[in-house]
């Protein structure tokens, strides 16, 4: 899986983001996870809420999440070290 993110930037704002080569179907996935978390996790609903109120607009939040949860799955798919 190829979950890493990439430097983005448009003119004075940079950021970064998940990088949109690999593995599609994980992607896809890491999608699905950050589209259906906000309706039944707390947690999600509550950091929704916060990053609302500091300005930050639906898909900034949307692309963290994306790497938070990006960080959850490669820890639990990663194969354990000997």
């Amino acid at each position: 899986m190829r979950f890493g993110p990439a430097e983005r930037s448009s003119g004075t704002r940079q950021y970064r983001r998940l990088n949109r080569g690999g593995d599609r179907q994980a992607n896809a996935t890491l999608h699905r996870i950050v589209q259906t978390r906000p309706r039944f996790d707390s947690r999600t609903q509550d950091y929704y809420e916060r990053r609302t109120k500091e300005g930050k607009t639906r898909r900034e939040i949307v692309r963290c999440l994306e790497r938070y949860a990006a960080r959850e799955v490669f820890h639990l798919v990663r194969p354990a070290e000997s």
